[in-house]
């Protein structure tokens, strides 16, 4: 049975974590861009990565680290993305060494991360002079987490973290993970970093077939502004430290183990969502009713991308065709006159569109409902049992003010 619980990337046995300023980012001193997350043992690894072409230079340094699917730590810096820059993968291959040197482990075993701005020369020396100190500073807590968690913050209002508490083979496995992403963020994932930690026993292919299955229905499924960025990396270190047997195939097992790291995902996902760059509302697209999940994740994750659909829910506004014009788009194809679209949130629930066409319906209790900040568009094909979530966010003059000049 899964549990919630406290602690983030601490929350399973035999990890640490650490945050601290070090000049990476110079305009506020206050403000961590260091993290280092540290097992006391070997752990299997995976991690997935940005579909962008252009990827930033920690993901071939990682990838290259991650040949033997094992890990020993995670390092990850905020406020400059190494990606196109000067000297990345040297960049990246020092942090990596910085860190090994501290810890006592090859740099190979550590996997390296970067967010920020694009193209610009990293200050690898700062965070080199920091490791030790960074090191000194590991502790296994919930506030470490939560140090952690803030460090790795760029354009994020708010921290993203969450933990579970599983059994597996007779033992309770607990798992816990820390991520940022606020802007660039699009199916494929988005300028989103995650790092998850666990102290269940599992083998390095079933530990990366699982977090592929996991992202697929997680952080493949929310977008904020339709970019796809070149930082994206999603990473998931095991222990086994819980002392269950090692999960080497796909039993029951296995499967506990999916359902806790999916309910991880999709938690972590749900706040990338809702802090959305200048958001105020975080948009659910649930579509019931298709010929399969295939159909129904393409047109959910259409309407929650659409920029006129995000429009109307930051303007509060019942707006269904912007929704039906979507889904349209989306290159699915549909009889429309099959389609059902309803608003949900807190303040209850409206029908506004009944098979295809406009009806009659409460204008103020549609407003009551989409000035809530948790929004759900509902969505009903009446074709077939294939069903699918997404999640994002509206848009608004924030967006464009934080974006504007974020170089700058």
């Amino acid at each position: 049975m899964l549990k919630q619980i406290t602690g983030g990337v601490c929350a399973a046995q035999g990890f640490r974590a650490a945050g601290l300023h070090v000049g990476v980012k110079t305009h506020n001193v206050n403000k961590k861009d260091v993290a280092l997350i540290v097992s006391d043992t070997d752990c299997a690894a995976a991690a997935v990565f940005t579909k962008n072409v252009v990827k930033a230079a920690p993901i071939h340094v990682t990838k290259a680290h991650l040949a033997d699917g094992r890990a020993r730590a995670v390092i990850a810096n905020s406020g400059n993305a190494n990606a196109c820059a000067p000297g990345g993968e040297e960049n990246a291959r020092r942090m990596c060494e910085a860190a090994a040197a501290v810890i006592g482990c090859r740099a190979e075993d550590v996997l390296v991360a970067s967010t920020g701005v694009i193209g610009q020369p990293l200050n690898i020396k700062v965070i080199e002079d920091g490791a030790q100190e960074l090191y000194n500073r590991l502790e296994r807590s919930d506030a470490a987490s939560d140090i952690a968690a803030h460090a790795i913050m760029t354009t994020d209002t708010v921290k993203k973290e969450a933990a579970v508490e599983t059994t597996v083979g007779g033992k309770t496995v607990r798992m816990g993970g820390i991520a940022k992403g606020s802007g660039m963020i699009h199916p494929n994932m988005g300028t989103m970093l995650c790092f998850i930690t666990t102290d269940c026993a599992i083998s390095s292919a079933m530990i990366r077939e699982a977090l592929q299955e996991t992202v697929r229905v997680s952080f493949n499924r929310i977008s904020v502004d339709g970019d796809t960025s070149t930082n994206d990396t999603c990473c998931v270190l095991a222990n086994g430290m819980a002392g269950n047997a090692e999960i080497t195939e796909k039993n029951e097992d296995y499967d506990a183990f999916v359902a806790a790291l999916r309910e991880l995902c999709v938690q972590l996902a749900r706040k990338m969502a809702k802090d959305g760059e200048g958001a105020i509302h975080l948009m659910t697209c649930t579509v019931q009713g298709a010929r399969d999940e295939a159909q129904a994740e393409t047109i959910s994750k259409s309407v929650i991308s659409s920029t006129l659909t995000k429009a109307a829910i930051f303007g509060c506004d019942a707006n269904w065709g912007r929704v039906l014009c979507a889904m349209g788009y989306s290159g699915e194809s549909f009889d429309p006159e099959k389609v059902d679209v309803r608003f949900a949130s807190a303040a209850g629930t409206v029908l506004v569109c009944e098979q295809g066409r406009g009806l009659a319906f409460d204008e103020e209790l549609a407003k009551k409902i989409l000035t809530e900040d948790e929004i759900v568009i509902d969505v009903a094909m009446g074709e077939g049992n294939g069903a699918c979530t997404c999640w994002g966010c509206d848009i608004t003059y924030d967006y464009i003010k934080i974006n504007g000049d974020y170089r700058t």
